[in-house]
């Protein structure tokens, strides 16, 4: 499979960009845990062409991050083209690795982006996506990719026809969730118009699927129904980003690993909250660093007191004792049954 000339192995796993969740130190653990492609959190075009600092923040990647992805939304026309050229040229604008394909958002179903027709709020203007899309891809040299829905409600499921058309408008990868924009996250990702856009005749770009990969056995058995060429996991990533080892050792060999070990999510934590202080400073790198510590061990028996240690200490050091308690006292394989905390 290959994005422009970005080479991938057979069945890539992508992660996807998740706001205040894939930030630049989750995206760390999970290129060590083996995802093929990840992306920036989205960036807002009215953000980056008003300097907004949050946003030109996000445009920083790293080089041990490529392949990634720089992901932006909105719904002016200009202002998309003006922030996939800073994204283009992220490198020179905040330094760093920069990006190797620009990623447009219109798939983001919460109601402060989508309602003012950002987002997967374009699921109701398609004629509009699809010319932004046009001069998004005219705009830039990377390749262009969309992150789209299967339309806005039930009674307008409308991506057979708008994958076609991205496609015509030059974008070079497809990635569909496989819920409308009104369900949100609720019910079950239908994957049937994920496969059917695949099975165009008239598709030759990568179709990747997204939505309730939450297992080795999941993976695989999408990739076998649906014929995608690579599968963009997120929500099941958060508190669990060794899952795409999982999923890629059950493509390899069609057998499970065994669960991750108490204290191996101990190692992985400190890893993880090293990487944050080194990229956000002390004060924020702590703080943005509370839900996956939290996340982590969720399910350990006996475990809420340590949990409410773990998201209010402020100093890094007692955080690294606590982890290191943690492993002590639920790391022996008797004392970490997974039960209600």
């Amino acid at each position: 499979m290959k994005i422009g000339n970005i080479e991938f192995r057979d069945k890539p796993l992508f992660l996807a960009p998740m706001e205040d969740v894939t930030d630049a130190s989750f995206r760390f653990v999970c290129k060590e845990f083996g995802a093929d492609m990840m992306y920036t959190e989205f960036v807002s075009s009215d953000g980056l062409i008003r300097d907004a600092r949050k946003s030109l923040a996000k445009l920083l990647t790293y080089d041990y991050e490529a392949p990634i992805g720089i992901q932006i939304y909105g719904n002016i026309p200009e202002a998309m083209v003006d922030a996939a050229k800073m994204a283009e040229q992220a490198a020179e604008i905040v330094g760093g690795h920069g990006a190797d394909l620009v990623d447009i958002n219109f798939g983001c179903p919460v109601n402060k982006i989508a309602r003012r027709g950002a987002g997967s709020g374009m699921m109701k203007e398609p004629d509009k996506m699809v010319m932004i899309t046009r001069m998004v891809v005219d705009a830039v040299k990377l390749p262009v990719t969309v992150k789209t829905r299967l339309g806005w409600d039930e009674d307008s499921k409308i991506i057979v026809e708008l994958a076609e058309r991205l496609q015509d408008a030059g974008i070079q990868a497809l990635t569909i969730h496989g819920r409308t924009r009104c369900q949100m996250y609720k019910g079950e990702a239908d994957w049937t118009l994920i496969g059917k856009v695949k099975e165009n005749p008239r598709i030759h770009i990568p179709i990747i699927g997204n939505g309730d990969i939450d297992s080795p056995e999941k993976a695989g058995e999408y990739f076998g129904r649906y014929g995608v060429d690579g599968i963009m996991i997120g929500r099941a990533t958060y508190g669990h980003p060794w899952i795409f080892r999982e999923i890629r050792h059950y493509l390899d060999t069609g057998e499970l690993l065994p669960p991750m070990s108490v204290r191996d999510r101990v190692a992985l934590a400190k890893r993880h909250l090293a990487k944050s202080i080194e990229v956000k400073g002390e004060k924020v790198g702590i703080l943005e660093m509370r839900r996956h510590l939290s996340a982590y061990f969720k399910g350990l028996a006996d475990f809420k007191e340590t949990r409410l240690r773990l998201v209010t200490l402020t100093d890094p050091e007692e955080l690294y004792k606590t982890l290191d308690y943690v492993g002590e006292r639920w790391g022996q394989p008797e004392q970490a049954d997974c039960k209600s905390a």
